[in-house]
C-alpha cells in the first residue's frame, strides 16, 4: 500500500516538473521499511527508525524530510497517516567552498594525465581527453562517463543525455575542444570493442566513477597541486572552475547580465538558476567584481 501511494505522489509531483531521482529511491526504500514492519500507513516511530539507520547526520536530515513532504501528501487524504517532526535532525552543512584551479594548473592537470603508466593503450589519452573536456566544458563527472560515441556530434556540439535534473541537452564546444575530442575519437573508434562508451577502461568497460576519482587524485599529485586544508582537491571543482571564469567574463550591463547567468545555467544543465548564483557566493572575488560593477552601472543610471 505505501510502495503504491509513493509511485502516486512521485508520479503527481513528476506531472508538475520535478525530477526526483533521489527521492523516489529513498521513499521507494523506505516503504519496502515500513512494510516489513507490518505498517500500512506512515508511523512517525517507523520513519524516525529508518532515518536513524542512515550512516551521517546529512543523510538521516534528507530521509526523515523525505518522509515528512510524503506524509503531509498522504495526510491530507487520510488521518490515519502521521507526520514526524521536520526538526528531529539537524540539516546538513552547506557545501564545501571549491578550489578555482588557474589555467596554469590545468594545462598541468592535463600534463599529467598524459604521463600516467601505461596500464593500456589509450590510457592516457582517455584520462586527459575526460578531464579536459570537464575542465572545458564543467560537465558532471557523470554526464562525462555517460557520453557515447555517437554523442559527439557533428559542426562542434556535444549532446547531454538525461543529466543530473533528467533533461538532456546540447552543449556547443570551442574549436579548441572539438579538436582535441575528434583526435581522441579517432583512436578510441579504432578499439575492438563493441561497447560505445566514449571513455572505457582497459577492460572495455565504462569507467566507473570510483576510478576516476582515484586517478584523479593521483593526476593531482603528479601535477603537484596542493590540496586546501583537510579536503582534496575534487573533479568537481573542475566544474566550480569553469563556471566561476564564465562568470568572471560577465558584461556589465544588467540586460547582458540577466542573459548571461541563463545561459550559463542552461550550459551547465542547472535546473534552477539559484543553482548558478552560488557561484557568486562561493567565490567572495567574483562576489565584489560584479558588485562593483554593478555599482558603476547604478551610478551611470543615476546620472
Amino acid at each position: 500500500m505505501l510502495n503504491e501511494s509513493v509511485k502516486r505522489y512521485i508520479a503527481l509531483r513528476r506531472s508538475l516538473g520535478y525530477g526526483l531521482l533521489q527521492t523516489n529511491r529513498l521513499l521507494l526504500a523506505y516503504a519496502r521499511f515500513a512494510e516489513s514492519q507490518g505498517d500500512t500507513y506512515i508511523r512517525v516511530s517507523t520513519a524516525v527508525a529508518w532515518a536513524t539507520a542512515a550512516s551521517t547526520p546529512g543523510t538521516r536530515y534528507v530521509r526523515l524530510n523525505a518522509v515528512v513532504l510524503l506524509a503531509r501528501f498522504l495526510h491530507a487524504e487520510d488521518s490515519k497517516h502521521e507526520i514526524p517532526p521536520s526538526r528531529l535532525f539537524p540539516p546538513p552543512q552547506g557545501r564545501l567552498m571549491p578550489y578555482i584551479y588557474s589555467s596554469e594548473e590545468l594545462s598541468r592537470l592535463v600534463a599529467a594525465a598524459a604521463k600516467l603508466p601505461r596500464t593500456y593503450t589509450l590510457r592516457r589519452a582517455t584520462y586527459a581527453t575526460l578531464f579536459g573536456l570537464i575542465a572545458a566544458t564543467g560537465l558532471r563527472i557523470s554526464e562525462a562517463l555517460n557520453l557515447r560515441v555517437s554523442d559527439v556530434q557533428p559542426d562542434g556540439v556535444l549532446l547531454i543525455r538525461r543529466g543530473k535534473s533528467g533533461k538532456s541537452r546540447l552543449i556547443p564546444l570551442h574549436p579548441t575542444v572539438t579538436t582535441a575530442l575528434n583526435a581522441y575519437l579517432s583512436s578510441r573508434l579504432a578499439l575492438p570493442t563493441d561497447n560505445d562508451h566514449l571513455f572505457l577502461t582497459g577492460r572495455m568497460r565504462r569507467i566507473g566513477r570510483s576510478m576516476a576519482v582515484y586517478t584523479f587524485r593521483r593526476i593531482v599529485i603528479h601535477a603537484g597541486i596542493t590540496q586546501t586544508g583537510t579536503r582534496p582537491c575534487r573533479i568537481h571543482d573542475l566544474r566550480h572552475t569553469f563556471a566561476t571564469r564564465s562568470l568572471e567574463s560577465c558584461p556589465t550591463r544588467r540586460e547582458d547580465v540577466a542573459a548571461h547567468f541563463v545561459a550559463l545555467a542552461t550550459y551547465l544543465g542547472h535546473a534552477d538558476i539559484t543553482h548558478t548564483y552560488w557561484y557568486l557566493e562561493a567565490t567572495p572575488e567574483l562576489m565584489t567584481d560584479i558588485a562593483a560593477s554593478a555599482e558603476a552601472l547604478a551610478g551611470r543610471e543615476v546620472a
